[in-house]
C-alpha cells in the first residue's frame, strides 16, 4: 500500500487493485507542485471526496471527466453531478458500504458543513462524511473535515482502523491536541497522517502536538508527493 500526500487533504492511496484520489484539490492548492499533476492522477481508478467545500471538491468534475473515471460520496452531490455534468458517479450515504474492486470503502458521520458555490451564495451539497478504507489487510480511517464527535466510540470499536488520516489543522476542523485526543480515545491506531495543515498561516504550520499526545504510534508528517509504504 502507497499513501501519498497531495497537499491540504488530498491524498492519493494505492491499495488493493486501485488507485484512489481523495479529495484531490490541486488547481489553486499553494502546496502543491502543479508540475507533478500527471503523477498525482496516474492511473486513478475513482476519486473520493468527503464534502463539497472547494479546498476538497474543486477537481473532482474536471478530473472525472479528464481521467473517464466516477466520483464516489454523498448521494445527494453525486446524483446533482451526474445530471449536470454528466459524470459518472457512485452515490451512497453514511452506513453503506461500496466496493471499489476488491476494496470496500464504507462512509461513516463527520461533523462539519458542505456546500459549493453558487452565482451569490453557497449552495447545498448533502451531508459531510469520512470513510472507512479497508484493503490490503489495513483499514483507513480518512476522516475528511470533522470535529472530536461521540459517534468516533463505535466507529473505532466496529472498523477497527489501523491508520488514521486525520484532519488537524485546527480553526475548521479539530486542531492536534483535538486529533491526538480523539485517536487515543476512541482508536488504536499503528500509524497517524495528520491533514488539513500548513496551507494557509490559518491552519497549524507543525503536527508536534499531535505527535506529543500519541506516544507509541507512529505519526507520519507527510511530504507532498512522497509515498508513504505501509
Amino acid at each position: 500500500m502507497k499513501i501519498t500526500w497531495l497537499g491540504h487533504s488530498g491524498f492519493r492511496i494505492e491499495i488493493g487493485d486501485q488507485v484512489l484520489l481523495v479529495d484531490p484539490w490541486m488547481t489553486g492548492n499553494p502546496m502543491f507542485p502543479e508540475d507533478r499533476r500527471g503523477e498525482a492522477i496516474a492511473g486513478a481508478t475513482h476519486i473520493l471526496l468527503t464534502h463539497g467545500h472547494g479546498d476538497h471538491s474543486g477537481d473532482a468534475v474536471a478530473l472525472a471527466k479528464d481521467l473517464g473515471i466516477p466520483v464516489v460520496g454523498i448521494y445527494d452531490l453525486m446524483s446533482h453531478w451526474e445530471a449536470a455534468e454528466g459524470i459518472a458517479t457512485v452515490g451512497f450515504n453514511k452506513g453503506g458500504t461500496v466496493m471499489l474492486g476488491d476494496v470496500a470503502v464504507s462512509m461513516v458521520n463527520a461533523v462539519h458543513s458542505s456546500s459549493v458555490a453558487g452565482a451569490d451564495h453557497p449552495i447545498y451539497a448533502g451531508a459531510e462524511a469520512g470513510f472507512m478504507i479497508a484493503g490490503d489487510g489495513h483499514t483507513i480511517y480518512v476522516t475528511g473535515d470533522t470535529d472530536i464527535m461521540a459517534d468516533m466510540a463505535w466507529m473505532g470499536e466496529r472498523y477497527a482502523p489501523d491508520i488514521g488520516i486525520l484532519c488537524a489543522g485546527g480553526h475548521f476542523t479539530m486542531d492536534m491536541d483535538g486529533a491526538a485526543w480523539a485517536a487515543r480515545t476512541y482508536f488504536n491506531f499503528k500509524t497517524v497522517i495528520p491533514c488539513h495543515y500548513k496551507t494557509f498561516p490559518l491552519l497549524a504550520q507543525s503536527a508536534d502536538a499531535l505527535i506529543k499526545g500519541l506516544p507509541g504510534v507512529d505519526v507520519i508528517e507527510p511530504d507532498v508527493m512522497t509515498a508513504i509504504e505501509i
